[in-house]
């Protein structure tokens, strides 16, 4: 299937996201942070990039500006449920204008996940 690369701060989500994709046959990369998001997207050269917003070293939006620059080609989704005082709509569309292809809100659920990767690979 896809390789993708998940990039979240939250362990848990981390490997919840690859539970769910290994399951549906996909390769799975993973990475902790922006930064060490970045190094790994170089290193794999994924299909499919599922990044969170609000992460410490480098946030979701510059990743996704730094990603399309690399590859203005790749198909990110932003994922976010909130925080730092901003609500995860308005995260989203931030991301949205930066690049991301789709969207998913924390929390998720398998089916709203695996929806979101099959739009985002299909196009």
């Amino acid at each position: 299937m896809a390789r993708i690369l998940v990039i979240d701060d939250d362990a848990s989500i981390r490997a919840l996201l690859r539970e769910i994709l290994v399951d549906e046959g996909h390769e799975v990369e993973e990475a902790p942070d922006g930064r060490a998001g970045l190094r790994r997207f170089k290193q794999c050269h994924p299909d499919l990039v599922m990044t969170d917003i609000l992460m410490p070293e480098k946030d979701g939006v510059e990743l996704i500006m730094e990603l399309k620059e690399v590859n203005p080609g790749i198909r990110i989704v932003a994922m976010s449920g909130g925080g730092r005082g901003l609500d995860a709509a308005f995260n989203l569309r931030m991301a949205q204008d930066f690049g991301a292809t789709r969207l998913l809100v924390k929390p998720f659920g398998r089916s709203q996940a695996l929806d979101v990767v099959r739009e985002a690979l299909s196009l």
